[in-house]
């Protein structure tokens, strides 16, 4: 399997920012439990510009995150594991089973209820955490289980996305996100006429971002589709979108989900944590994360293989699917994402952060365990 110079890079960059959210959140969870964690708190929530400096966070540099994640999957698709569609679908099934067996658990729980808006909020892979915990198992891990992993939690944030788009707009302002749709195909227009200079693209996905914020639609969508009017050509070092995502990688890795993180686990501990962890909507967490996502990635990718519609790569076993299932059971990132966009009450927003903490730690902690015994004994078997 020849691995590509950009995939080495990202993962590396990835495994790093996974220890850099990590220490991040740890930090933002002492701060946030200490003496001053009252005014900690309220910084967060200062008057900038109109909004607060955590809007500006999530609905600003997350946009740059989803920018980044858009140019990653246009690379899967055009040179990547996706690229061949045979062997994309291995992690298409189980992108699609760590989606829906996770949100149809959390529904189990929630329909009905004001909370079952939360639907989306186990869905997610955090891919910075993922790639983050399998790099403690050093060069001991196959190349095709790294590039599985990638390719699922890609997919998963490109469903992730969709759900957003689809399920979490709650007002469209027809005008604006006419005018944001019109410049994204005036940006594709001037990728068929094979404009390759980034300033036009950077300045019309600034406007972009501008309309569709005041559209309804969640601005972070026009990362994404910013990332799909940028030229690929043919991939390689000279390329516009080749140039844009290396210059991303660190950035987002170690300032924009390290300032996102910060913001957004500024978690106060307090109440009784056994009404917590049993409220419907955090067993619908729970459940989602640490038993839905290893059950759906693993299900649905062993009935794509079973009815022959992809295959198992050579250098892996069930064991090892199950493990990286649990470590798709890290949600962070994303989860906490959907999580503010699903919920209104403060209270519940806090309580289903730290139920996506816990269990985004009881799956990495199994996803590693796993992961580590399976091949220690593929090393005996060898």
């Amino acid at each position: 399997m020849i691995v590509t110079k950009l995939f080495k890079d990202f993962f590396d960059s990835e495994k790093a920012g996974g220890f850099t959210l990590i220490i991040c959140t740890i930090l933002s969870l002492i701060l946030a439990n200490s003496s001053f964690g009252d005014e900690y708190h309220h910084f967060w929530q200062t008057p900038f510009a109109g909004q607060s400096i955590e809007h500006w966070i999530n609905d600003g540099l997350m946009t740059i995150f989803f920018l980044l994640i858009g140019l990653e999957l246009e690379r899967e698709v055009y040179q990547g594991e996706l690229s061949n569609f045979k062997d994309a679908l291995l992690p298409i099934f189980a992108a699609l089973g760590g989606m829906f067996i996770p949100a149809a658990l959390f529904l189990f729980f929630n329909f009905g209820t004001a909370t079952q808006s939360g639907a989306g909020i186990p869905m997610a892979t955090d891919i910075a955490f993922a790639l983050g915990i399998l790099s403690l198992l050093g060069n001991k891990v196959p190349t095709s289980l790294k590039v599985f992993l990638t390719a699922l939690a890609v997919i998963d944030d490109l469903g992730a996305i969709m759900i957003i788009a689809i399920f979490y707009t709650k007002t469209l302002l027809w005008t604006p996100l006419f005018i944001a749709l019109s410049i994204f195909a005036l940006l594709l227009i001037l990728n068929r006429l094979k404009v390759r200079n980034l300033i036009p693209y950077l300045l019309g996905g600034i406007a972009m971002w501008y309309f569709m914020l005041h559209s309804g639609v969640h601005a972070t969508i026009t990362g994404v589709m910013l990332a799909f009017a940028i030229p690929f050509g043919n991939g390689d070092e000279k390329s516009t979108s080749y140039i844009l995502q290396h210059f991303l990688h660190k950035p987002v890795a170690f300032i924009i989900l390290p300032i996102f993180a910060i913001a957004n686990t500024a978690i106060h501990f307090s109440g009784n944590i056994i009404q917590t962890l049993t409220e419907k909507y955090s067993i619908g967490i729970a459940t989602g994360l640490i038993i839905g996502k290893p059950l759906g990635i693993f299900l649905l990718s062993f009935i794509g293989v079973k009815m022959g519609l992809c295959k198992l790569p050579s250098d892996l076993n069930w064991k090892s699917i199950i493990g990286v299932g649990f470590l798709g059971g890290i949600g962070f990132t994303m989860s906490i994402f959907i999580t503010l966009l699903a919920f209104d009450h403060e209270t519940t927003i806090n309580n289903a952060k730290l139920v996506i903490l816990l269990s985004s730690l009881v799956t990495a902690c199994i996803g590693y365990l796993m992961l580590k015994s399976v091949l220690k004994n593929t090393e005996l078997l060898e």
